[in-house]
C-alpha cells in the first residue's frame, strides 16, 4: 500500500486502495539483481521500438547491486530487439567481461566506465546514436524551455564540448566527459549525441533518454518552421521540472513501457 506520508509526486493517488506502480524494494541482492537485469533488457527493447538502433552503436548500463564496481550492459553487435537476460554481460571498469559470452563495446566501456567510476551515485546510463539527438548535438546549444516536456530537463542538462565528434576509445576522453555529470543527469555531446544518467534506476535513465530525444526532435521541427518560439520563464520552467522532471516521474513513466513490452515479448526474459 502507498504510504501517503511518502508521496513523491502530485501524480500519486491520494487513496491508498487503488492500483498504482510501486517501486521494488528488497534486501535480497539476487532478487534485486534479476530485477535490474530484466529492466535493462526492457530498456533495450524499448530502444528497438523507438528505432534507436544504428549498427552496433549504443550502450545501456546499470550497476550490479552486490558488486557496485561492476555493471551489466547489452552485448556488443546484438540488436536492441534481440537483447535478453541470458545474453547480458557483466563488465568491470577496465573493460573486462566478468560474466557472459559476448564482447563489450569499447566506446561504451570508455564512456560508461568513466561516468560510473567518477560518480559512484550514478546507477545507470544510456547512449545511442539517434537521429534527432545526433542532429541536434551539431548545434552545440542547450534545449530552450519551450514546453512542459523539455522543462523536465531545465537546468539539468549540459553541452559537452570536449572531444566533440571524436570516437571515445581512450580512457582520458571518457574521464573528461565524465566530469560533466556532476549534479546533472543529461548531456548533449557536441557532434556525437545524447548521454543520459540516472541516480535512481535504469528505468529512469531509459525514459529520460527517450524523452530527451523527443525534445530534440520537437526543437528541430520548430527551428525548421523558421519562427522563434515563446519560451517559458525560468520560474515556471523550474516549477514544471519539479513536477515532471524528477527521476521518480521518469521511473513511473517507464512502467507503462515495461508493462507493454512484458506482455508483447516474454522471450526477453529468457
Amino acid at each position: 500500500m502507498l504510504n501517503l506520508g511518502e508521496r513523491k509526486s502530485i501524480y500519486q493517488p491520494e487513496q491508498n486502495n487503488l492500483e498504482f506502480p510501486q517501486e521494488f524494494k528488497t534486501n535480497d541482492l539476487e532478487a534485486l539483481r534479476q530485477r535490474r537485469k530484466r529492466h535493462l533488457v526492457a530498456a533495450c527493447r524499448a530502444f528497438a521500438q523507438w528505432n534507436f538502433d544504428y549498427g552496433f552503436a549504443g550502450h545501456l548500463t546499470v550497476r550490479d547491486p552486490g558488486n557496485p564496481e561492476l555493471y551489466w550492459t547489452n552485448p556488443m553487435a546484438v540488436h536492441f530487439g534481440q537483447v535478453k537476460v541470458s545474453n547480458l554481460i557483466l563488465v568491470d571498469h577496465d573493460g573486462r567481461v566478468v560474466e557472459g559470452n559476448y564482447a563489450v563495446n569499447q566506446a561504451g566501456f570508455v564512456l560508461h566506465a568513466a561516468v560510473h567510476s567518477e560518480h559512484p551515485d550514478i546507477l545507470a546510463m544510456c547512449h545511442a546514436h539517434t537521429e534527432y539527438g545526433v542532429a541536434y548535438s551539431t548545434l552545440g546549444r542547450l534545449l530552450p524551455p519551450i514546453s512542459q516536456d523539455v522543462c523536465a530537463f531545465f537546468e539539468d542538462h549540459v553541452v559537452i564540448l570536449d572531444d566533440a565528434g571524436k570516437v571515445a576509445v581512450e580512457t582520458d576522453a571518457g574521464n573528461r566527459i565524465a566530469k560533466s555529470f556532476k549534479g546533472i543527469t543529461a548531456a548533449i555531446h557536441q557532434n556525437h549525441g545524447l548521454l543520459l544518467a540516472s541516480r535512481h534506476s535504469i528505468d529512469a535513465a531509459a525514459w529520460r533518454f527517450m524523452a530527451f530525444e523527443r525534445c530534440c526532435k520537437q526543437q528541430l521541427a520548430i527551428d525548421a518552421a523558421g519562427h522563434k518560439p515563446i519560451e517559458i520563464s525560468p520560474e515556471r520552467a523550474r516549477y514544471s521540472r519539479e513536477h515532471v522532471g524528477s527521476e521518480y516521474i521518469a521511473w513511473l513513466s517507464f512502467q507503462t513501457v515495461y508493462n507493454d513490452l512484458e506482455n508483447k515479448y516474454p522471450d526477453m526474459f529468457d
